[in-house]
């Protein structure tokens, strides 16, 4: 395993599973020291600093990115994380669903940027990679409100590269696919048939199979890197090339 990101400092939101947690384990895998903010942080494991945060309260994030900020002796790297899924069309979430969604997949970014934009500032390597979607760039049934907040994120990774690039610090995104994470494990826990419909995931993907959240984390640790320093402002997909490519159906036997 590289060590090419010993000496510096990351705090991933989130960082207590699925996407996050691979994140957080790889970034310290290759010489990160690694702080993690979370609703229950207790998931990160003892080898990772744990910092109890809720995204969608400012107050609360504030206090533990410093607290995070002071335990690492800084921050090179910011990974937002931290967000939640939604199904249904327009029709089918109410406002209370909508104004809780975008306040913790596009507000929780704004809150934890915010506080961690004076330690970035005096890092000589700053980098935030935030945690977007395919949704964002390819329309999907079902998923209005969560392409939403998505869509929003995109938006605003490329609003935040611009604005601090002379300021030495990076700002991109990750695109991912449909990831098996715990979240998508309770989809289909809850679908009528879970067999029928992993298959389905499975086959929406040129791959023929989901994301890992592992190779999701090898993108935002890429994004994270020194050897990204004149990538700035970009969506990397990590989806199988479901955003791109357009497979004939396989011949039937």
């Amino acid at each position: 395993m590289t060590s090419d990101l010993a000496g510096l400092t990351a705090l991933v939101t989130g960082g207590a599973s699925g996407i996050g947690l691979a994140t957080a384990r790889l970034l310290s895998e290759r010489g990160a020291e690694v702080a993690v903010l979370d609703l229950d942080p207790s998931g990160a494991g003892a080898s990772l600093r744990g910092f109890t945060a809720d995204v969608a309260d400012d107050a609360s994030v504030r206090s533990a990115v410093g607290a995070a900020a002071e335990a690492l002796g800084g921050i090179d790297i910011l990974v937002n994380n931290a967000g939640i899924g939604a199904i249904g069309t327009v029709e089918d979430n109410d406002d209370e669903q909508w104004r809780r969604v975008l306040d913790v997949n596009v507000l929780g970014i704004v809150r934890a940027t915010r506080a961690a934009l004076p330690h970035l500032r005096h890092s000589a390597h700053a980098a935030v990679v935030n945690t977007c979607s395919i949704v964002a760039t390819t329309g999907l049934p079902q998923r209005a409100l969560y392409a939403a907040s998505k869509g929003a994120v995109l938006s605003l990774t490329l609003a935040m590269a611009a604005d601090h690039v002379r300021e030495g610090i990076r700002v991109n995104c990750v695109n991912p696919g449909t990831v098996d994470t715990p979240w998508v494990g309770r989809l289909l826990d809850a679908a009528a048939d879970p067999v029928a419909e992993r298959a389905a995931l499975n086959a929406r993907q040129p791959t023929g199979r989901l994301v890992t959240p592992e190779e999701v984390a090898a993108a935002i640790a890429y994004l994270a890197s020194p050897a990204a320093a004149s990538v700035n402002g970009i969506a990397l997909a990590v989806d199988g090339g479901m955003a791109t490519l357009r497979m004939r159906p396989e011949p039937q036997s």
